[in-house]
């Protein structure tokens, strides 16, 4: 593991935001089952199951090389190609990760680096998978300087399903790289944006992990 990237992850298994779900799940279970009602217990396990995998939050190690931006989301690649970061109104690499609802979550720093500004914005919840999303959606942008001042957007968008967009920096604050930055609900996406000039490592379609896959190199 890089020396920047993170090493003492906060939460072991389960993301802070599915553990009332959990609890809930796993009470609905058991007080069915001790009613007797093992049609409905049945089907409350299933649904307990589901939200275990769904918030499940592992660690992870990022690759040894410093200097690519990893992945901040897990999921597959939907689009790489020239866009402009609305963020910073310039024109950029766009590589999109759209996260189903079986992906891990938990959303993490691509970079070691400083948070510039944080930035959501309101809108629809269209199927994240669609181009339209990007500029439709409800979505919160955030803004990674490094230490040599290169700059990187990494923009949550929510989905059809997903109807909660949660982030956890404020400009001013230092990352390391795989830090823990925010979380998206069932089913969402992640555009990332990078200086026009970067290579992309990754292609379309490749299914990747959250700080684990290296998905570009600065220019």
């Amino acid at each position: 593991m890089s020396a920047i990237d993170v090493q003492n992850y906060p939460y072991p298994f389960f993301a802070r935001e599915g553990w009332p779900f959990i609890v809930i799940s796993l009470l609905v279970f058991v007080a069915l089952v001790i009613l007797d009602l093992f049609f409905g217990a049945f089907v409350a396990f299933i649904l307990s199951v589901f939200t275990f995998q769904f918030f499940r939050d592992p660690k992870r190690s990022g690759p040894n090389d410093d200097s690519v931006i990893t992945s901040p989301a897990d999921g597959r690649v939907i689009f790489i190609g020239k866009s402009l970061d609305p963020l910073q109104n310039t024109e950029a690499l766009k590589i999109s990760v759209f996260m189903n609802v079986f992906n891990v979550h938990s959303n993490r720093s691509p970079i070691e680096g400083t948070i510039k500004s944080v930035d959501y914005q309101s809108g629809n919840f269209f199927n994240a998978d669609l181009d339209k999303a990007s500029e439709q959606n409800e979505r919160n942008s955030v803004l990674f300087v490094d230490k040599s001042g290169r700059r990187l957007t990494c923009i949550q968008i929510a989905g059809l399903v997903a109807r909660r967009i949660c982030c956890y920096v404020s400009p001013g604050d230092t990352v390391q790289r795989g830090a823990r930055f925010g979380f998206i609900r069932f089913g969402s996406r992640v555009d990332v944006y990078l200086p026009v000039n970067s290579r992309p490592l990754v292609t379309v379609g490749d299914k990747i992990l959250a700080h684990s896959s290296a998905i570009a190199n600065w220019p």
